[in-house]
């Protein structure tokens, strides 16, 4: 046996014992927490080793507990051509405003005119609807014409007082109830951020507005045409702003301006960053999974794939011994692998993903059960072990390529097309596929050739 078939032996057993521990470190930090209790007369005091590192897995909303919300778009006002940029926008306005709350790792998707909300972890429904809004629209309104608004006051005047059964025989008496600002083309989906600043030259603050590029045309034709009135700032409808234009502004960028607290700019900065939505929403269903349901079903799927680890282990070592007691060393370090993966990339585990993953166990297996096959067919048929390991690895492996190569392009097409818990099962599915393939050709092989003119390799019921 040459030194370095060795170092790769010993190599793939360090990845495995690294892996191993990353995906769980407790026992391991059991352990080093007992050696650091331990007073030492050699070293005259305690011992420092530090922890391994503890990352957490990323649990979705069926495993950990949490609130499932669709709301419906209305793209009545929105041109067809424009409704698919419009829905974009609008998914990233409420990512980046559940996670300014401070909700982490929101799933936010779209499908068709509806938005699916999933946050795991929060459990109180009242409190998720206040912080993405039932219907939050923020909008620029221009103020309409002086004999317009002069015939709005007039008509106020004229029903104050009056029931509404009176204010209804009034000729135009809705005019009372209208709003001395006209709608614009200027809304949230054209602002990108707006942040507390103070102005430099009276240090009072202030809160500063950007605008993307075509926003920032639209803004610059509303001032130009506005100079000396008011622009007002709608959200939901309700007024709460209404700043002077006092010159055009082109570049995109603004500041309102005014006796403001600090406290009162903070908020407006806050209001414009949070409701800026392209496309005002409603809120159509609501769902909680309760946190005892969500860990009641973690349990039941980590029992379900203990189960299926230990059979595939069980029937590998019944019907191939040796190898297949070989292939199950590899098949636990490929399970290590694939959770520590989950870990770093992070992957986020739901039901479906849990199945992914406990599918590409056995398509694992079912590598090591092609290559075993041919090698045993090689030995019957009298070749020398180490021949017939080259052999059946070479003959099995168009099989294993092409068999991987089809469910992978099966699980790509359904993560790009499919829903959120599909998604979850084809990324953990895909995952275990390529490091299955990983585990029967390098760790695998690796093991048997390490058998290679050793004395077990003579005993030849241990490997036909």
């Amino acid at each position: 046996m040459t030194k370095k078939r060795i170092y790769i032996f010993f190599l793939i057993l360090l990845l495995g014992l690294v892996a191993g521990n990353l995906a769980e470190p407790k026992y391991l930090n059991q352990a080093i927490d007992y050696l650091n209790n331990l007073k030492l007369p050699v070293f005259n005091s305690q011992l420092k080793i530090p922890h391994f590192p503890e990352i957490p897995f990323r649990l979705g909303l069926d495993l950990q507990g949490g609130i499932h919300l669709v709301y419906e778009a209305d793209l009545s006002k929105v041109e067809a051509k424009d409704k698919a940029n419009a829905m974009a926008g609008l998914r990233d306005v409420i990512e980046r405003r559940v996670n300014y709350f401070g909700v982490q790792e929101p799933v936010i998707q779209v499908q068709g005119e509806k938005l699916i909300v999933e946050l795991a972890g929060v459990f109180d429904s009242n409190k998720a609807i206040e912080i993405i809004g039932k219907t939050p629209f923020l909008e620029f309104r221009e103020q309409k014409s002086e004999e317009e608004i002069k015939k709005i006051e007039e008509k106020k005047k004229e029903v104050e007082g009056k029931s509404f059964e009176e204010v209804q025989k009034i000729e135009n008496w809705w005019l009372a109830f209208e709003e001395p600002f006209s709608p614009t083309n200027l809304t949230g989906q054209y602002l990108q951020r707006a942040e507390l600043v103070y102005d430099p030259n009276t240090y009072q603050p202030a809160v500063s507005l950007q605008f993307n590029d075509e926003g920032a045309k639209i803004f610059a034709e509303l001032t130009e045409k506005n100079v000396g009135k008011s622009l007002a700032i709608y959200i939901d409808n309700q007024l709460i702003s209404a700043p002077r234009v006092q010159e055009k502004i082109s570049g995109g960028k603004a500041q309102i301006t005014g006796q403001f607290t600090v406290d009162y700019a903070r908020e407006l900065a806050r209001n414009l960053n949070a409701g800026a939505l392209p496309v005002p929403i409603k809120l159509i269903s609501q769902q909680n999974v309760g946190p005892v349901l969500g860990k009641l079903s973690l349990e039941q799927s980590l029992k379900a794939g203990i189960y299926g680890f230990w059979a595939v282990v069980l029937f590998m070592l019944i019907f191939y011994r040796l190898p297949g007691f070989l292939a199950s060393v590899a098949l636990t370090i490929y399970v290590f692998i694939l959770l520590t993966l989950f870990k770093l990339i992070p992957v986020t585990l739901t039901l479906a993903g849990i199945g992914g993953l406990i599918l590409s166990i056995g398509m694992a297996v079912d590598a090591n059960v092609l290559i075993f096959s041919r090698f045993r067919e090689e030995l019957r048929q009298g070749k020398t072990f180490s021949i017939s390991l080259q052999e059946g690895f070479r003959r099995a492996w168009p099989s294993i390529r092409d068999g991987n190569l089809t469910t992978l392009i099966v699980t790509i097409i359904l993560f790009a097309f499919g829903t959120s818990f599909i998604k979850g099962f084809a990324l953990t599915l895909s995952l275990g596929i390529l490091i299955s393939m990983f585990s029967a050709i390098i760790i695998t092989k690796n093991f048997m050739e390490f058998f290679q003119g050793k004395k077990l390799e003579k005993i030849n019921w241990l490997w036909k």
